[in-house]
């Protein structure tokens, strides 16, 4: 079939051509939003670096692709490429201001939730929950027990051959 090769590669070249034109185009697109971007900086919008420093803008200078940054009283200058986005601080909110579900607790709740609650007949209940926290393993003891029984060959089990030789005075061994 040699009509069927000529079509498969056809297609393919196609395709590549397809891919090709796509990617181009998608980086277009980035170059524009990067020109939009350095050309919409102004003095006082607060950057990032590729380096990660942030400050202030003080001047730009598109001539030469030069922006001047200040941070914390540094100035610095900066090429247009070193510009990474614009700078926004997060929100922060410290771990003593939520709960471990990570929602806010209102302070009003939480002084509430630290008393104790009390049960009918007026006892606090926090006793009862220190109780439910401790472990209990009864295994644990009678394995210490056994432990100490391992080791003091006293008062270990005597298997009945053995009681039946120190009751009879030995006379199988002197025989």
């Amino acid at each position: 079939m040699p009509g069927g090769n000529s079509i498969f590669i056809i297609v393919l070249i196609v395709l590549m051509a397809a891919m090709m034109w796509w990617s181009s185009h998608k980086q277009k697109q980035q170059q524009n939003q990067v020109k939009d971007f350095r050309s919409s900086l102004q003095p006082g919008q607060l950057v990032q670096t590729i380096g990660g420093i942030i400050g202030s803008v003080v001047s730009v200078d598109e001539k030469y692709e030069e922006i001047v940054i200040d941070s914390e009283g540094s100035k610095l200058r900066f090429t247009f490429r070193a510009i990474n986005k614009t700078y926004e601080r997060p929100a922060f909110i410290d771990d003593d201001e939520v709960d471990e579900d990570g929602n806010p607790i209102n302070p009003e709740e939480e002084n509430a939730s630290s008393e104790a609650p009390q049960d009918a007949a007026g006892e606090s209940s926090a006793r009862d929950d220190n109780e439910a926290q401790k472990p209990f393993d009864d295994n644990a003891e009678s394995e210490e027990d056994s432990v100490e029984n391992a080791e003091d060959p006293e008062s270990t089990p005597e298997s009945p051959s053995q009681s039946a030789d120190e009751h009879d005075g030995g006379e199988d061994s002197k025989q």
